[in-house]
């Protein structure tokens, strides 16, 4: 399985939202800068987003968007089953209209492709945006000092 830029980009922004979430509505354009993005880009992930309920927008002259929930309650699974669909390996495991194939009935390998869906479906749904935000603290943690004696 390998996300598209859908995926990836949609993440990266949806991080950025929540590690500024605390300032109110977020432009897409401020987003853009600080991540590289196409702001054009971000407005159609963002309306994907916006019609799964991730994300709120709000219209005007100071509009922009803020999280539908906290970021504890917005896993990555969520974010990137509505950019990218279901996250199955292959289309005959999808949880949803999976693909019929004539060979169903004796196919030993549509378990192993089960186990992959739901593993990776565990994980991503197991980490949160107020995770990534930790991971991003630490990581960028510039009051980090060592000491010699």
């Amino acid at each position: 399985m390998k996300l598209s830029t859908k995926g990836r980009y949609g993440l990266k922004a949806m991080l950025d939202l929540a590690i500024h979430h605390s300032e109110g509505q977020i432009s897409l354009k401020s987003i853009a800068e600080r991540q590289d993005i196409s702001e054009n880009y971000l407005e159609q992930l963002f309306a994907i987003l916006r019609k799964s309920g991730i994300v709120k927008s709000i219209r005007g002259s100071q509009g922009g968007y803020v999280l539908a929930q906290g970021p504890d309650s917005i896993t990555v699974g969520s974010i990137l089953r509505a950019l990218e669909g279901s996250l199955a390996p292959v289309d005959c495991v999808m949880e949803t209209e999976p693909a019929q194939c004539n060979r169903a009935e004796g196919c030993v390998t549509k378990l192993i492709w089960k186990k992959i869906r739901d593993s990776v479906n565990d994980v991503v749904d197991s980490i949160t945006l107020e995770d990534l935000i930790t991971e991003y603290k630490k990581a960028n943690n510039k009051d980090d000092y060592m000491y010699y004696i």
